[in-house]
């Protein structure tokens, strides 16, 4: 197996794990998940041993989100001078690059198991709406964080969750940045189960995974496809609107505050420019 820098793969009998690692605190996502994610998947999508994919975050977070910082460098043009077709062009492909990462959990042909422990934010959340299933631990809160940085979220949440948790709940997420805690996670649908700790959520989620390898791995592999067709081309649709928005209007004075307020360490003030 490859190596990877922002995570690690683990094989246990038919379960393989797909750990984060970061490097960024929390196992923020930078320009080394972005690379590697897609390839990981593909790799495990073709190991024949590997009938079901455990995904986890190692430490006590699963994802704090997008590493900003490391991705300081991609997002310069946007605090520039005001982009032209080139530039816009270039970061609506950046975008959907960026997609692949997501989109290769939600089409890898075995299924794939989240096991959420403590922040799962922003992108964080948009990996995990990729998957098949998703379980927590009581210490585990979900935001939907991209409006809080000036930021329509583009890596899949809008597309996916609600055939998870229904249009309203995606709605007030994606509106409010709030947390949720794990009761109300599992209350929406989000995730199916909550268990008291760590060591339990990852005990537990190895038995699901377990079970689930454990059945027939052509009717395992046909139900995710079946239902993944079924709202493949709204997805689509969706995934390429929102890569074409970001690239005409992610730019504003509002991004170069929230950054320079995240770099800081202070509330923002946005202004609607």
């Amino acid at each position: 197996m490859t190596d990877y820098a922002s995570l690690q793969i683990e094989h246990h009998g038919p379960v393989s794990e797909v750990v984060l690692t970061g490097p960024g605190k929390g196992n923020a996502m930078g320009p080394d998940f972005w690379r590697e994610a897609p390839l990981a998947f593909a790799e495990l999508d073709a190991r024949a041993e590997t009938r079901v994919v455990l995904l986890r975050g190692a430490g006590k977070n699963f994802c704090y989100g997008l590493d900003l910082m490391a991705m300081a460098g991609d997002l310069a043009p946007l605090l520039g001078e005001p982009q032209i077709a080139p530039g816009r062009t270039d970061f609506y492909e950046l975008v959907l690059r960026m997609q692949r990462a997501p989109g290769a959990v939600a089409a890898c042909k075995k299924p794939v198991v989240a096991a959420v422990q403590g922040h799962c934010i922003g992108a964080g959340l948009d990996v995990i709406a990729a998957c098949d299933v998703r379980v927590c631990s009581a210490d585990a809160s979900f935001s939907l964080r991209e409006v809080k940085v000036a930021m329509v979220a583009d890596m899949g949440s809008l597309q996916r969750l609600p055939a998870l948790i229904g249009e309203g709940p995606t709605r007030h997420l994606a509106l409010t940045g709030a947390d949720i805690p794990a009761a109300d996670a599992l209350r929406l649908g989000l995730v199916t189960a909550v268990y008291d700790d760590h060591d339990t959520l990852l005990e537990k989620a190895r038995a699901l995974a377990n079970e689930i390898a454990h059945n027939p791995p052509l009717v395992v592999q046909g139900i995710k496809r079946v239902m993944n067709q079924r709202i493949a081309a709204e997805q689509a649709t969706g995934l390429d609107y929102v890569a074409v928005w970001n690239a005409a209007f992610l730019q504003s004075e509002d991004l170069q505050e929230a950054i320079a307020a995240f770099a800081e360490r202070r509330p923002p003030a946005f202004k609607g420019r």
